[in-house]
């Protein structure tokens, strides 16, 4: 499986991605916003954009698909439920489902609600395993519930799913908010030692070369799974008097995610 990590330097920080088949050429664009840059990046690498996945049906997912379809021909996939949401539409997706590309590259697709509720991530389980997140996970974050999404629903996929992935898997986020993400992790746990040394480097980064983490780094600096760290825990209550003296960790998520929307 080949990667291409595109960074659109709009305003919203967005990255796109083109996942290629080494033999054969073909390739999946997910969330091709910028289609000018997916396909100046595919022609650079002698690809074919042959599908096109959208993670989920907000504005700046979908916003590419109609010139990357009319450039390609290429066919449209996304959650099945988004069907009258995402004009176009080829394939509806479930969890479960597997999208090929080429002869030797099989995704995934994992149904993920709670940024919305017809959110779709794709894991590649390689050699080396990745997850294509979209909007659900971010580099030390997690998506916002603002628009058709549920925190209730964010908390089972980050704790029913994301969580048990392999920790080594690769992490590809729909937008790069690390250093923002970053500053929220160490407010809320100012001796997280892995977040704070990492920051520095972070703010000094090119996005167009950015860190792809890990799982398990994201367990060392993501606060959203980091749900039973005492001084998590310590500095909520400062927040939120009324928490019990040991909340349950879906109570510490919805708690950090209320917090975040404000922050």
């Amino acid at each position: 499986m080949l990667v291409e990590q595109i960074w659109t330097a709009n305003a919203f920080r967005n990255f796109n991605y083109l996942i290629a088949c080494a033999e054969t050429g073909e390739a999946l664009a997910v969330d091709p916003l910028d289609h000018e840059k997916c396909l100046a990046a595919a022609k650079a690498k002698g690809w074919t954009i042959t599908q096109i996945l959208n993670t989920h049906e907000h504005r700046d997912h979908i916003g590419g698909n109609a010139a990357m379809v009319a450039a390609t021909g290429a066919k449209l996939l996304a959650h099945a439920n988004a069907k009258d949401k995402i004009p176009g539409m080829d394939r509806g997706l479930r969890a479960g489902d597997a999208i090929r590309i080429g002869r030797t590259v099989e995704l995934q697709c994992l149904d993920t609600p709670g940024h919305t509720m017809c959110h779709i991530c794709l894991l590649a389980q390689d050699d080396r395993p990745a997850l294509f997140c979209g909007d659900t996970l971010f580099n030390a974050g997690a998506g916002n519930c603002h628009n058709g999404g549920h925190p209730s629903e964010l908390y089972n996929t980050f704790a029913g799913q994301l969580a048990k992935l392999p920790e080594a898997t690769l992490i590809y986020p729909g937008h790069d908010y690390i250093v923002r993400n970053l500053g929220f992790t160490l407010d809320r746990e100012p001796d997280n030692a892995k977040a704070r040394s990492l920051l520095p480097a972070m703010e000094k980064q090119d996005p167009a070369k950015p860190l792809v983490t890990t799982l398990k780094l994201e367990k060392e600096i993501n606060t959203f799974f980091r749900l039973t760290s005492p001084s998590v825990i310590a500095r909520l209550r400062e927040a939120f008097p009324d928490l019990p003296d040991t909340p349950d960790e879906k109570t510490v998520f919805l708690k950090l995610r209320e917090l975040r929307n404000r922050w």
